[in-house]
């Protein structure tokens, strides 16, 4: 067996969230020295449970393993069906379990990403619940930087206490954006309340829960979607209309297009 190839997925397994439990395992079958195998890991978050199967493959040109993927199934609490996918491994970036967790619970978590050429970049990314490839799996929708949203601003409109201690401020910005729901004490007109909040890169917003789980805020964010659209259709309109300028036969064409609205 490869010591500093057990060494490596050791703490590969690790600190992709699967703690230090499955290290014997792990040694028993590297050395086996058998083609793949698979090592099985339990959890749970608060009454929800996760089964997760880790996929190991051996090189064909040498003795070290990989550690390329893994299996998540998610019991929750409130659903009685349970979902799954899968999650691949690279150098740079891993999803861990607790992010996995998180976006399988339709949260987003802000990586940084690697393309094709090898450059890396910051992305929020997130499960498109009404989406699936050929196996299953759901597709995932990346927010890069560029679409605007900025989660320190989007902090700043929120009458939140935690934001006047830098310590406090930095530790709930990365806790967003590792796509968890957060804990955090509302100071409005003197008076506080304990709430809860998660990132919400598509509308460019913070979701808002009271402590009972519920969400209060589904009206600024179905006011944010329309703007969205509004703006959308107004950059449409005025591509449009500046090609009909171009092109005085299509004048007709544009009076009509003016009249187009949204509701």
């Amino acid at each position: 067996m490869n010591e500093k190839n057990f060494d490596y997925l050791k703490d590969q397994v690790k600190f992709t969230g699967f703690g230090e439990g499955l290290e014997n395992e792990l040694k028993e079958k590297m050395q086996k020295q058998t083609p793949e195998f698979q090592l099985n890991h339990q959890s749970s978050f608060g009454k929800d449970e996760t089964a997760a199967t880790l996929y190991f493959k051996k090189s064909d040109q040498s003795d070290m393993y990989f550690f390329n993927k893994y299996d998540l199934t998610l019991k929750q609490d409130q659903n009685p069906e349970a979902m799954k996918q899968t999650f691949y491994l690279n150098k740079e970036s891993n999803i861990t379990l607790k992010e996995a967790y998180n976006l399988m619970n339709g949260r987003a978590v802000n990586k940084d990403l690697t393309n094709k050429e090898g450059k890396i970049y910051n992305a929020w990314v997130q499960l498109d619940m009404k989406d699936t490839d050929k196996n299953g799996n759901y597709k995932i929708k990346q927010f890069h930087q560029n679409y605007g949203f900025d989660l320190e601003k989007a902090l700043s409109k929120l009458p939140i206490k935690e934001l006047t201690n830098e310590q406090e401020k930095t530790a709930l910005m990365n806790s967003l954006q590792k796509g968890n729901r957060q804990a955090v004490t509302f100071n409005t007109n003197g008076s506080e309340q304990r709430q809860f909040i998660e990132a919400n890169p598509q509308f460019k917003s913070i979701t808002i829960y009271d402590s009972n789980m519920q969400r209060v805020n589904t009206q600024r964010e179905k006011k944010s979607s329309e703007q969205s659209i509004k703006q959308d259709v107004k950059k449409e309109s005025q591509k449009q209309d500046d090609m009909a300028e171009s092109n005085p036969k299509s004048a007709h064409k544009r009076t009509k297009r003016k009249g187009l609205s949204i509701s």
